[in-house]
C-alpha cells in the first residue's frame, strides 16, 4: 500500500515523496488523511533547517521520520478517518500527531477520536489547544488577575481564549499586527500594539518568539509577577534586560512546553487526556476564524515558504487540504 508525505530535504526546500506502508501490526490503525495544519512557528525552524543540535531529540515529533536538519518528514496536526484497525477506532474520524501525509499508519492508542461537534477543519487545531490547556496549566491563572498576551499566532490567541474563560479575566493581546486585533475580540480580548501594552500585568504569556516582545513583557510585569515563556526560539540568542527593576519587582520567567504534562496535572492527566480535552475545547465556533483551507496537499511543497511566513497574510493555522 502506498503513500505520499512531505518532507523537507533542504532549507526551504520540500517535496512530496511516495513511500510503502508496512503489513498494520494489531495495535496500529490505518488512517485516510482529511486534514493537516502547519504549526508556523516550529515548522518554519524545521523547514530553514534552524533546529538546534542539542535539541534535535527533544524536537523530534512523535512520528515524524528522517533525522535533523535535513530530510525529514515532519509535522504534527494530522485528522483522517480510520480505515482499519481496532474495532472501536473502524471508521471514526480520529486526530493524530503525525506529520503531512495522505495516508499513514499509527498506534492506535496514538487516535483520540474527534467529537461530532468539531469539524474537521477545526479539528486541526488539536495540537495547539493542547499547548495552549498546558500553558494555562503553568501558568495557573487566577480569577480577575490582569493579564496579557504577547503574540497573537494560534498559539497565543488560543491561550487568550482560555483566559477568558476565568471569571474577571478579559486578556489584552498584544501583536504588531493590527490586523489581528478583530482576531483578539472575537475570541473574548482585548487588543493592542506594542506601544500601547497596559503595565502592572500579573501574569503575562509571551508566544511571539522574539526577543522585542520578551523584553514588552519584562517592562509591562507588575510587582511579583509571572511570565510564562511559551515561545521557542531555535537557535537564537535572546538577550533580556535582567537588571534595572527586574529583582526589585520579584519577576518570574517560567517555560512552559508541551512535551511535558504541566506540574499541576502531571500524574492526574495522561497525555491522552490532555489531548481529548484539547479537542474537547475546541467545540466552539468562534475558533473557525483562525483556520481556513489555504492550500492543497499537492501544492504543499510549492506554497510551503509562504504559508510559513511570519510577514505573511495566512491565517494564523493554514489548514492543507486532501482529496
Amino acid at each position: 500500500m502506498k503513500a505520499t508525505a512531505l518532507w523537507t530535504v533542504a532549507p526551504g526546500v520540500a517535496e512530496l515523496r511516495e513511500e510503502v506502508l508496512p503489513p498494520r501490526a494489531e495495535d496500529q490503525a490505518l488512517v485516510r488523511t482529511r486534514a493537516t495544519a502547519l504549526s508556523r512557528g516550529t515548522e518554519r525552524l524545521v523547514l530553514a533547517g534552524r533546529v538546534p543540535p542539542s535539541q534535535y531529540a527533544a524536537m523530534r515529533a512523535p512520528l515524524m521520520a528522517g533525522e535533523f536538519p535535513h530530510p525529514v518528514k515532519y509535522g504534527y496536526c494530522a485528522m483522517g478517518v480510520v480505515e482499519a484497525g481496532p474495532a472501536a477506532l473502524l471508521g471514526r474520524r480520529v486526530f493524530v500527531l503525525h506529520p503531512h501525509q495522505d495516508l499513514f499508519l499509527a498506534p492506535a492508542a496514538m487516535c483520540i477520536p474527534i467529537p461530532d461537534a468539531v469539524p474537521d477543519h477545526r479539528a486541526v487545531l488539536a495540537a495547539n489547544m493542547e499547548t495552549a490547556l498546558n500553558i494555562l496549566w503553568d501558568a495557573r491563572p487566577l480569577a480577575g488577575e490582569r493579564c496579557l498576551v504577547i503574540g497573537a499566532g494560534v498559539v497565543g490567541l488560543l491561550a487568550a481564549a482560555l483566559l477568558a474563560r476565568i471569571p474577571g479575566i478579559r486578556p489584552t493581546v498584544v501583536d504588531i499586527d493590527p490586523a489581528r486585533a478583530a482576531l483578539a475580540g472575537a475570541l473574548g480580548g482585548r487588543f493592542a500594539l506594542p506601544p500601547d501594552a497596559p503595565a502592572e500585568q500579573e501574569l503575562i504569556i509571551h508566544a511571539s518568539a522574539s526577543a522585542a516582545g520578551l523584553q514588552l513583557a519584562l517592562d509591562r510585569a507588575g510587582f511579583e509577577a509571572r511570565i510564562v515563556e511559551a515561545s521557542w526560539h531555535g537557535d537564537r540568542m535572546v538577550p533580556l534586560p535582567l537588571g534595572e527593576a527586574f529583582h526589585a519587582r520579584r519577576l518570574t520567567i517560567l517555560s512552559t512546553q508541551v512535551g511535558a504534562v504541566a506540574p499541576a496535572m502531571r500524574g492526574r492527566r495522561s497525555y491522552a487526556e490532555r489531548l481529548a480535552l484539547a479537542l474537547d475545547l475546541l467545540a466552539d465556533p468562534r475558533f473557525d476564524a483562525l483556520c481556513s483551507p489555504v492550500a492543497r496537499f499537492a501544492d504543499l511543497p510549492a506554497a510551503l515558504p509562504a504559508l510559513l511566513d511570519a510577514a505573511g497574510s495566512a491565517p494564523p493555522c493554514p489548514v492543507i487540504t486532501y482529496p
